[in-house]
């Protein structure tokens, strides 16, 4: 019995690991950077990836019980993965909870406000949402985000198709551009 609630629980960290890197992969894919105006920095790299895991948890939302312990076990992966990175980047250990908490911050506002376009169909309120994030810098003069807001919408779509098995087992995968 005690064995079986270890080995329950080692498949689950390779459905999470094998889960979080599909996605790892699918924001670091080169059309956003190159096509879509997502500046390819450190930023531009945790925007994308946030935008894939938003994505991806309004999919397991709908989902049994299954689906959301392991959207619950990638988010924790991801604010790992931030730490680890922010650790990189020579932050030393006071800094780290500061610098955790704004990102953690940045994080929930943007699921508020993507969720709240996607939610509504309003393709122009998600564009504009894409744009104050990603180059808030630029204000009004920022490169247009409505390829990127399309993206979204069309992955959301693709996502609520697939099969509850690919969820379960950690197979979902985004159909990114350019694929």
């Amino acid at each position: 019995m005690v064995f079986g609630f270890f080995r329950q629980k080692r498949n689950n960290q390779v459905i999470v690991e094998r889960q979080y890197g599909a996605l790892t992969a699918a924001a670091r894919t080169p059309a956003f950077y190159l096509d879509m105006n997502v500046p390819d920095t450190v930023i531009g790299r945790f925007e994308m990836l946030t935008i894939m895991l938003i994505l991806y948890f309004r999919r397991t939302a709908k989902s049994p019980r299954s689906g959301q312990e392991i959207a619950q076990n990638i988010i924790d992966a991801f604010f790992e993965d931030v730490d680890h990175s922010i650790r990189e980047l020579g932050v030393g250990d006071p800094g780290v909870p500061k610098r955790m908490k704004k990102l953690a911050g940045m994080y929930y506002g943007r699921l508020e406000s993507y969720a709240a376009a996607l939610d509504k169909n309003d393709r122009e309120a998600l564009a504009t949402a894409l744009k104050r994030n990603i180059h808030p810098e630029e204000g009004e003069a920022a490169p247009s985000m409505q390829a990127l807001a399309d993206w979204m919408f069309a992955a959301e779509q693709a996502l609520a198709a697939l099969d509850e098995n690919e969820i379960e087992t950690g197979m979902a995968r985004l159909a990114v551009p350019g694929t």
